[in-house]
């Protein structure tokens, strides 16, 4: 299947693993990569230059398939050395990179002298344009139902997704939600060029995290999300668990007075222990909606050939039978 993000990324399948805190490491990066997709291993997981160099030179041991990096910019007194970050990126021969968060355009140049594609992840059409006016390759629309942060708007793939259609030059992949040949050929028909899995990808054998954080998943529904952090403007969707009920609790009684200190807890550093310990109950991860489609835990590439196999029926097949 070729299509604009597949020809510019230089990938088989137009399907892009999401950069996930703790769980985009070379090996689920290097497994998408090879299964045709582009995998990402997330920058601020390794946290220092020295790391990221390390976790790219290991994928590239994995794979001699593009992958990427992503890159999210947060506001800190105390940043991470993105500097450093970016040049290990341009030394280990990135050619992709997905940012996220605040405005990439200060480090846009940088990465646009190395020819490396820049795909800026956006939950509305107008930071979309943004960050094509400021020069992205492409973006990421991520829709409400997305796991980790759908923004502020509240607006799901069903209207972001031609919206972004009707306002955007640059190609765009769509987000949130995103689990099958169902979703891919329904994102294509809405305008996107491909599309993004963040939990999809985590319920596969692949993927470097404690068995219990899958289970957690193949168990939930479409219901056990819940969003966390509204009153901080910082939306987050997170699956239930005892240290997201404790959260909210704490947000339904302190109102519009909650800082970020009475809820740090649940949600500062909690990851590790989730992730690799696979305490469940230690606080808040992100989760999609999507959770309510996961059903097995395939391996990448078993995932990836269904996918495209079912999009490839869809539309020879059932859509065909419609004209």
């Amino acid at each position: 299947m070729k299509t604009k993000i597949t020809e510019m990324l230089g990938i088989e399948h137009p399907i892009i693993q999401g950069g996930m805190h703790h769980v985009g490491l070379a090996e689920l990066a290097a497994a998408v990569s090879n299964a045709g997709g582009l995998g990402i291993i997330t920058g601020l997981t390794q946290g220092t230059p020295e790391k990221l160099a390390n976790e790219i030179a290991r994928c590239r041991t994995m794979t001699d398939k593009p992958f990427g990096v992503n890159l999210t910019f947060l506001p800190s007194v105390t940043p991470p050395d993105y500097p450093g970050l970016i040049q290990a990126i341009i030394d280990g021969g990135v050619k992709v990179v997905e940012t996220a968060g605040n405005n990439p355009a200060q480090w846009l140049p940088i990465l646009k002298e190395n020819n490396i594609k820049v795909i800026h992840k956006c939950t509305s059409v107008r930071h979309a344009l943004k960050a094509q006016a400021i020069g992205c390759d492409a973006v990421s629309v991520d829709g409400f139902e997305c796991g980790g942060h759908p923004g502020e708007d509240d607006i799901p793939n069903f209207i972001l997704l031609p919206r972004a259609a009707d306002e955007l030059t640059i190609p765009f992949v769509a987000s949130g939600g995103m689990a099958d040949g169902r979703s891919l050929v329904a994102a294509l028909a809405m305008g996107a060029e491909g599309m993004n899995m963040g939990t999809r990808f985590i319920v596969t054998e692949e993927a470097p995290v404690h068995e219990n954080v899958k289970q957690a998943i193949l168990a939930a529904s479409e219901l056990d999300t819940r969003l966390v952090m509204r009153p901080l403007r910082n939306t987050e969707r997170v699956l239930i668990n005892p240290g997201v009920e404790r959260l909210l609790e704490k947000e339904a009684a302190l109102g519009s007075d909650i800082k970020f200190e009475d809820i740090a807890p649940e949600v500062a550093g909690v990851y590790p222990k989730i992730m690799k310990n696979g305490d469940m109950d230690a606080g808040a991860w992100s989760c999609g909606m999507v959770a309510g489609l996961i059903y097995d835990k395939p391996t990448v590439q078993e995932l990836v050939d269904r996918i495209m196999s079912e999009a490839d029926s869809l539309i020879s097949e059932r859509l065909k039978n419609f004209l």
